[in-house]
């Protein structure tokens, strides 16, 4: 039902050295980049692009939504760790790092705010 995800940037150029390093974890890679966005694709998906940044169509500074929330499954724990621990490398700000949510409930998160204060999310649902 989704086509696609995109969030805004105030630094495009900044945002692509973060996003093309975090989501080799996730296994998303850059295929399209101009003036204004890059789009991202999985890797040995459709070749469809997933994931867009952008700057502003109405040339204001982009700004995250408050409540809003992309989030990334992959396939175990040790991925979403690895996404939590690059991101803040990379300087994002932690949102929740690796855990259970609720307590109990098998799905594991974690959290992280961009360069540009969007909110993502990496999980799983494996128990390892």
């Amino acid at each position: 039902m989704i086509g696609y995800v995109m969030v805004g940037t105030n630094d495009l150029d900044r945002s692509i050295k973060f996003y093309d390093e975090l989501f080799k974890v996730i296994g998303l890679k850059r295929t399209d980049t101009d003036d204004v966005c890059a789009g991202y694709i999985s890797v040995g998906g459709s070749g469809s692009i997933e994931f867009y940044i952008t700057k502003p169509f109405n040339k204001e500074i982009a700004t995250f939504g408050n409540g809003a929330q992309v989030s990334f499954i992959v396939n175990n724990r040790n991925i979403v760790d690895k996404f939590h621990e690059l991101g803040l490398k990379l300087g994002a700000q932690s949102e929740g790092s690796g855990g259970e949510r609720p307590e109990g409930s098998g799905v594991y998160y974690s959290y992280l705010r961009d360069l540009d204060g969007n909110k993502i999310c990496a999980f799983t649902n494996s128990k390892i």
